[in-house]
């Protein structure tokens, strides 16, 4: 398994070492002494899968205090663009955008900190799964506006199929104001 760290803080891409032969292929899809060593010390407690067809788009979600979620995002089937926006309160990245393609080939996976909103964009029809460190709860959802300007995020779909919830979400802007400067 491969680590590695990306421009903000707590923030890791995960790829597996995959074993292939005439039968097909093997990888750890998870192992807790390696996430251990980077400080991914998150206690897995719910997993949520979906199907979603291309050109979806899921997000940006997040859950506040004292139910905040760090996740472990990927994809069992197809294609994503997996996005994090940090909303961490003090953080120097706060508002900084970062994105991945996972995908059922690299079988790579994305770990989010707590203080992050996550979404997805569907490429390719995909089932996505991700693991979280808390359980949902209502009242602490929380969420961003999918075409924010200011954060200009590329889902890399032309027309996309949104929730009527996602598309009710605050801005950025609003949300920074709403909880005086992240969550």
């Amino acid at each position: 398994m491969k680590i590695l760290t990306t421009p903000i803080e707590g923030l890791f891409e995960i790829y597996p070492t995959i074993f292939e032969d005439n039968r097909g292929y093997f990888f750890e899809s998870f192992k807790k002494s390696e996430l251990d060593r980077y400080g991914i010390e998150s206690e897995w407690i719910q997993e949520n899968q979906s199907f979603s067809k291309a050109g979806t788009v899921r997000g940006l979600h997040f859950q506040k205090e004292p139910h905040a979620q760090a996740k472990l995002a990927r994809v069992l089937k197809g294609k994503v663009l997996d996005v994090a926006v940090d909303l961490r309160k003090g953080s120097k990245t706060y508002g900084a955008v970062y994105t991945k393609i996972l995908d059922d080939v690299q079988h790579n996976m994305l770990y989010v900190p707590e203080g992050f909103a996550h979404g997805f964009s569907v490429l390719e029809d995909a089932v996505f799964a991700y693991r979280c460190s808390s359980y949902y709860n209502k009242e602490s959802e929380g969420g961003v506006i999918w075409n924010d300007p200011q954060l200009a995020i590329d889902w890399e779909v032309d027309t996309p199929i949104l929730s009527d919830k996602d598309q009710l979400l605050p801005t950025f802007e609003e949300l920074t104001e709403m909880t005086k400067g992240g969550i």
